[in-house]
């Protein structure tokens, strides 16, 4: 029988504002476990800390083949996310997910953003602050957005986040930054908002296109999914933006849009296994990548979840595909055609 690891990265301690977000690695850890265990596997749960030599220790000890990767961070620094897949790279482990450099690509805001507009994909005009200088979006048009450089899962984004003047957004932006630390500062797109899940090795299809409805919302709140309503499950947010999945008729030029936009960001960020490209179709049509997600939660209750089960996906089923990519790739030479190793 295959030896199976499950690697993750350590949550912060119950009782951090933070917690809920952060923990739910552990949600996907278990769900992995218990689906690896349905499809008769036995696996091992390996925390992923900045000791290093523990860690390797402990997947000595464990003698793994295989590794699901659910490594989000290390020690909540989101800009060392990429690093554990570096690790399992260099021991030569094949994993699930995406290589060290699509991690990272990814996570940086600021990156991405320049990869997508080389590549001529439409994405919202941005500034950077990084907390050197007076600031109030000089050549933007408002109102803005201010998300965190290297966050994810909504972390420092709410309705607070988007700003509608300059003079508020300048006498804000330090206390932000202090924060997070250096931010991204979007144009806010008003219109649709679109998730696009992508799944297969070596070659990506993509899922049934989800839409976030925000049809509830009353007209003071912008359309966004900021923490409140990912995390917070007392907040109007949290219960008034719902994933649909709209049906796609033969010839949607829009949704055929999304789906190549989608492929091509896969291709282009150097994904595998598994993502997911968050859009805005604005009032006259034209679409816009947000952000494009390696490794995105694979909760049960999740969007990427959601989007197999209607592609006809179990959980178990996802589960023993990413096996399936693993398997087809392990023993693989450095730049097969049908992926790299690791």
């Amino acid at each position: 029988m295959t030896r199976l690891a499950i690697v993750y990265n350590q949550p912060l301690a119950a009782g951090h504002a933070r917690y809920d977000s952060s923990a739910d690695v552990l949600v996907q850890v278990e769900a992995v476990a218990a689906s690896l265990v349905n499809l008769g596997h036995t696996p091992v749960r390996i925390p992923f800390t900045l000791d290093l030599a523990a860690f390797l220790k402990a997947v000595q000890r464990a003698q793994t083949e295989l590794v699901f990767n659910l490594c989000e961070s290390v020690d909540e620094d989101p800009q060392l996310g990429g690093h554990p897949a570096a690790v399992l790279e260099l021991r030569g482990l094949p994993y699930t997910g995406s290589r060290p450099l699509a991690l990272m690509l990814s996570t940086d805001k600021l990156l991405s953003k320049r990869v997508l507009m080389a590549s001529g994909i439409d994405t919202p005009n941005c500034l950077v602050y990084d907390g050197t200088a007076p600031f109030a979006g000089q050549g933007l048009t408002f109102p803005v957005l201010v998300k965190p450089r290297f966050e994810d899962a909504s972390i420092g984004i709410d309705q607070e986040s988007v700003f509608v003047d300059p003079g508020r957004l300048s006498a804000s932006i330090q206390d932000i930054y202090r924060q997070y630390g250096p931010l991204l500062v979007e144009e806010y797109i008003e219109g649709r908002e679109f998730n696009i899940a992508l799944l297969g090795f070596p070659r990506a299809r993509v899922l049934p296109v989800a839409e976030i409805d925000f049809s509830a919302f009353p007209a003071n709140l912008f359309h966004i999914v900021g923490y409140r309503a990912k995390w917070d499950d007392s907040s109007f947010e949290y219960h008034n933006s719902p994933r649909c999945f709209p049906s796609e008729t033969r010839g949607d030029d829009a949704f055929a849009c999304m789906r190549r936009i989608a492929l091509q960001c896969f291709t282009l960020f150097g994904l595998r296994d598994y993502g997911r490209v968050d859009m805005r179709m604005a009032a006259d049509g034209r679409i816009y990548v947000l952000e494009v997600n390696a490794n995105p939660c694979l909760s049960p209750d999740a969007g990427f979840a959601a989007a197999a089960r209607q592609q006809g996906i179990s959980y178990d089923e996802l589960v023993e595909k990413f096996l399936h990519f693993l398997q087809a790739r392990a023993g693989q030479p450095e730049g097969t055609p049908s992926g790299q190793r690791g």
